[in-house]
């Protein structure tokens, strides 16, 4: 025999939506810059449809929702994309959890018997429960999507490899350098290298808050794959407590060419190449 609040639930869907709507609309963390008010009520329509089609008495009597399929996908689909579009843990939860007090007040409309009323109702709060435990957990697999993301862009950003002269390279390196990052700087810096043909890479470390044991032996690495390339390094950006720090902790760094600014190492690397550049003279006409 079908429960009688699955009976109800199914009979007064259309009153459940408005009450559900009218909870949500009147909540102050209503977030009408990301979603329209017809946005949000296909939303809601759609999901209160699948719960009142296949919801059964399994779930409803034990707060299952593992058999929910459809109800699952909605709603994995709802809070995914309501992560990646800004909301916050708490409003993607009111979306949720308001309809607990939807199905509620319903109920309360609809069962006089008090005790029959407080059965449903613990039934009610344990399988919406299930559900928002089921939104935080698909939220917060999408926050992680949209965190790794915009860090990959980020270290993207970061680690520009930049063609200052033919036969010259430049990588500027921004924040601290660890061991992924060194991975993608060698990547896209040897990548450069084969690409362009260049035989010079300057590292510029200027935009490295600290450069610590760690930080030197990940340059390092770079530095031996780049000459592995067949193409020589050069260091910049060394600040003065930067030369202070590698000389007190000892790290060798003599084989390296180093310079304290991007300009000294870009005219070392002029050097090198048996390059000269020269300032032309301004020819003034006299006019007549």
């Amino acid at each position: 025999m079908k429960n009688e609040a699955i009976k109800i639930f199914q009979r007064k869907k259309k009153s459940i939506l408005e009450t559900w709507i009218k909870f949500q609309l009147a909540d102050n963390a209503l977030r009408e810059d990301l979603m329209s008010n017809d946005q949000l009520r296909t939303q809601s329509e759609e999901l209160l449809t699948a719960i009142v089609n296949t919801l059964t008495d399994k779930e409803l009597d034990d707060g299952s929702t593992a058999d929910l399929d459809a109800v699952g996908e909605i709603l994995s689909s709802i809070s995914m994309s309501r992560a990646k579009q800004g909301y916050s843990p708490r409003e993607t939860g009111i979306f949720v959890f308001s309809l607990k007090e939807a199905f509620i007040s319903t109920l309360q409309q609809e069962i006089k018997d008090p005790v029959e009323l407080y059965d449903q109702t613990l039934k009610i709060n344990r399988f919406v429960d299930g559900l928002g435990v089921r939104t935080f957990e698909t939220y917060i697999k999408g926050r992680e999507d949209v965190i790794l993301r915009q860090t990959s862009e980020i270290t993207d950003i970061s680690t520009p490899v930049i063609q200052v002269w033919d036969g010259i390279l430049a990588l500027p390196i921004i924040g601290t350098l660890d061991s992924s990052r060194t991975q993608v700087v060698m990547e896209n810096l040897l990548q450069k290298i084969v690409e362009s043909g260049s035989s010079i890479a300057i590292l510029d470390i200027s935009g490295v808050p600290t450069v610590d044991s760690l930080v030197a032996q990940h340059l390092i690495k770079t530095v031996s794959a780049t000459r592995l390339m067949g193409a020589e390094c050069i260091i910049s950006g060394i600040r003065p407590e930067i030369a202070q720090t590698v000389v007190h902790l000892g790290i060798d760094l003599s084989t390296v060419i180093t310079k304290a600014t991007l300009a000294s190492a870009l005219k070392a690397a002029f050097s090198m190449l048996q390059l000269q550049v020269t300032q032309r003279q301004r020819v003034f006409k006299k006019e007549d």
